[in-house]
């Protein structure tokens, strides 16, 4: 089985700044599944890695060596959704075009969405995606 992975997971395992339940089930899961993410993620990643410098949370080696690590895991990126269906979902659900991006690609997919982003489980739940628990 696989599951969706966001943006919001993957930068707290880089990030030391608190205990997210979520986020390590997610990681433990990539020890027996892959995780599917949209390319949207991968600038995604490299933002928040970016801002991270600035604010000097991390330094370019430790950037360097985290998208190393996540270039071993089985993350898988997907093509794009049709526009129509992300504009749809955000909408409906009041979420970003990028996060309605997570939740078009979980339900296309039928698996699990992990996302510590409150607006974007919620949406999960009204359409019947379910989420990776802790």
């Amino acid at each position: 089985m696989s599951f969706v992975l966001d943006a919001s997971v993957t930068a707290a395992w880089c990030f030391a700044d608190g205990r997210y339940p979520v986020a390590d089930a997610a990681f433990e899961r990539l020890a027996h599944e892959r995780a599917v993410v949209p390319a949207l993620w991968w600038v995604e990643i490299r933002n928040v890695l970016i801002m991270g410098e600035r604010r000097r949370r991390i330094d370019a080696a430790a950037t360097a060596q985290f998208l190393s690590d996540l270039e071993r895991m089985p993350i898988e990126a997907q093509g794009g959704p049709a526009s129509e269906i992300v504009l749809a979902l955000a909408r409906r659900h009041k979420l970003t075009a990028y996060d309605a991006i997570y939740l078009e690609l979980a339900g296309r997919l039928c698996v699990p969405l992990a996302t510590l982003d409150a607006r974007l489980a919620g949406a999960a739940e009204a359409d019947d995606i379910p989420l990776v628990r802790a």
